[in-house]
């Protein structure tokens, strides 16, 4: 496997280009403001920490262990600003913001790597997940995308990489090119780590009661416990079968049976979600207050 690229990612300067954040109307708004994208997120973020430089820099400065919901809604937040939901500018300060707390994420990972969290492969590897779920969670659990608006959408998440200080010559070109590179990162780039280890332990364990959980444990329990071992399953299911080899994920016959079920009956489902429903509620509240500046 070849050294990570120790170069850091910088912020927009003159010549380059300073990228847009999506905004009403765009596609990025729709597509990652689908709740159904969370179905895949676990898949999403052994994607991103199977990365030697994130599941490094994870291991060394990440605090998710110790504080597993603060970090869980501090992730939302960040991705509600510079997804454009809170607006053009906070989206903007949200950018400059993530370039600045990463560029002190470094050091030297087990293998005796150095690393470093603006490597402009890792960076740019961890948003290239975001475009893949958007378009995996279709694909799966709705309708695909069509090829002229996958094209669109490209474009915007190609905006979207400027706007977080990705250079253009590291960015695909266009979405034929985006797909040989994510290919060639699972098939050639990805490893099994620590971190992936240690989620891949936690994706067994319901989270603890969140802040302020009004009612018993056992009611908790009695909703986490079910809902941790589907989105388990549908995250090991979402997973391209290379990774699941490469991670020693089980995955049986019956597995694959129940996953495709599971992805047929929400594509039936598809119908019947209209307008709000399909929307987590920050992007529909955003969609709404939209509607009504317009």
């Amino acid at each position: 496997m070849p050294e990570p690229d120790t170069r850091t990612a910088s912020p927009p300067a003159p010549g380059r280009p300073a990228g847009r954040i999506p905004g009403p109307g765009s596609l990025t708004w729709r597509y990652a403001g689908d709740w159904r994208a969370g179905l895949i997120g676990r898949a999403t973020l052994l994607l991103q920490v199977a990365h030697p430089v994130v599941g490094a820099g994870v291991a060394d400065h990440s605090e998710f262990l110790e504080d597993r919901w603060g970090r869980l809604l501090r992730t939302v937040e960040s991705t509600t600003r510079f997804l454009g939901y809170r607006g053009d500018a906070a989206g903007r300060r949200e950018t400059a913001r993530l370039r600045e707390i990463h560029r002190d994420i470094k050091g030297v990972d087990v293998r005796g790597r150095r690393y470093h969290a603006l490597n402009p492969e890792a960076y740019l590897w961890v948003h290239a997940t975001l475009l893949h779920g958007m378009l995996e969670a279709q694909r799966l659990f709705a309708r695909p995308v069509p090829p002229a608006r996958e094209a669109a959408l490209f474009e915007e998440w190609r905006q979207l990489a400027f706007a977080l200080g990705v250079t253009g010559r590291h960015v695909p070109a266009d979405p034929a090119a985006f797909r040989r590179y994510f290919d060639a990162m699972v098939n050639d780039r990805l490893e099994d780590n620590a971190t992936v280890r240690l989620l891949i332990r936690l994706d067994r364990e319901p989270l603890p009661p969140p802040p302020r959980w009004p009612l018993p444990g056992v009611a908790w329990q009695g909703l986490a416990v079910p809902a941790t071992a589907l989105l388990r399953e549908v995250g090991v299911g979402s997973l391209p079968p290379v990774l699941r080899a490469r991670f020693g994920l089980a995955w049986s016959a019956a597995d694959e049976w129940r996953f495709r079920r599971f992805a047929q009956a929400m594509r039936t489902a598809d119908a019947a979600l209209v307008g709000p429903l399909r929307y987590t509620p920050i992007a529909a509240r955003a969609m709404r207050a939209a509607r009504r500046r317009r």
